[in-house]
């Protein structure tokens, strides 16, 4: 089958389930991409001046330039989108192309998150199946449950954000779980002094001042310093906590009996995590789908579900998923409910 029939087909199933032609921008203002979806597109992007000086890229992605669109559009409705153009990217790899052909679609605006996260896998799929691509596989992570697992976490919240922040970085973020487990961000000279001074204030009237402080108010912060949970077997604990998370890896219908083992085993709330109603959806489509709870962290702006399709080669052919912060990010005044996908006709078979 030739690309123009892929495509003719694809955008059939597309227009079928609802969606509505949209052609985002080509060229994109480069600072404001990396101001407000995050630096790691930077080394991705395609990057010159035009007659004015200023900075533009060509787009490296099209959701990002779909979600430019609709804010410049002053859209506030739920739009069913799907588009058709190319994406230029810079890779590592000198065997992965420039420019991609890709054919996505985006919902953007919606509050049925678990419906149009269904949705969305649903009408790729069934647009793969159209083109007669057969023994697909499908993997599935949830970024937003390592978010839950962290928050529930004893860790200090300087720990918190530190994980949060740099989960997209997995070799830094192993970095970190290397420094949490031996406190190496502390130092041990300056706890203990803490712990020096703190027993002779004690021994000082509490209502003197020093440094126009009273002492009973040193006290108190150095008691919040002091009994902060840093201890180097609990701090070593957490970080095997957070390893063992990111290790699980089933067929999505048992990733529910697996978390629940999981939070037994660690003595962690029952609430952790407390909605799954999405990823019990996605099963609706093949029971057999892969579950990782490591998988999605190559891009920053994903916030809930990522999904990825492969052909009987292992080569990925579409790819997805949620990203309710990134046209915040991108101007508007409140998170947006957004989720979407694109089949990257490059690597189908032609």
């Amino acid at each position: 089958m030739k690309s123009k029939n892929y495509s003719e087909n694809i955008i059939k199933v597309f227009k079928k389930d609802g969606f509505v032609f949209s052609e985002p921008d080509v060229l994109l203002d480069s600072d404001y991409i990396i101001q407000r979806s995050g630096e790691n597109f930077r080394k991705l992007m395609l990057t010159f001046e035009d007659d004015t000086g200023k900075s533009v890229c060509l787009r490296p992605d099209l959701t990002v330039a779909s979600c430019i669109k609709y804010l410049k559009d002053n859209s506030n409705t739920n739009s069913k989108i799907f588009y058709s153009g190319q994406a230029y990217r810079r890779s590592s790899n000198p065997k992965d192309k420039v420019i991609n052909d890709q054919l996505g679609i985006e919902i953007l605006g919606s509050k049925n998150k678990s419906i149009d996260d269904l949705k969305v896998l649903k009408t790729i799929t069934n647009s793969i199946e159209k083109i007669k691509i057969k023994n697909t596989s499908i993997k599935v992570g949830d970024v937003s449950l390592f978010q839950s697992l962290v928050e529930s976490l004893k860790i200090p919240e300087r720990w918190k954000m530190r994980l949060k922040r740099h989960f997209w970085r997995p070799q830094y973020f192993e970095d970190l779980l290397s420094r949490l487990e031996t406190n190496s961000d502390v130092d041990p000279g300056a706890v203990e002094l803490d712990k020096k001074k703190f027993s002779e204030m004690k021994n000082i009237d509490q209502n003197k001042e020093i440094a126009n402080r009273k002492v009973s108010e040193i006290l108190s912060r150095f008691d919040r310093k002091i009994k902060d949970p840093r201890l180097f077997k609990e701090n070593k604990k957490t970080a095997k906590i957070i390893k063992d998370f990111l290790k699980i890896n089933c067929s999505i219908d048992k990733l529910e009996k697996n978390l629940n083992n999981f939070v037994k085993k660690n003595n962690l709330s029952s609430s952790v995590f407390k909605d799954l109603s999405t990823i019990k959806n996605l099963s609706k489509i093949n029971s057999k789908i892969i579950f990782s709870t490591n998988f999605g962290r190559d891009i920053e702006y994903y916030t809930g579900i990522v999904f990825e399709i492969y052909n009987s080669s292992k080569k990925e052919i579409a790819r997805g998923g949620r990203y309710d912060g990134l046209l915040k990010s991108l101007g508007s005044k409140k998170n947006i409910s957004a989720v979407g996908a694109a089949i990257n006709l490059n690597n189908l078979k032609i």
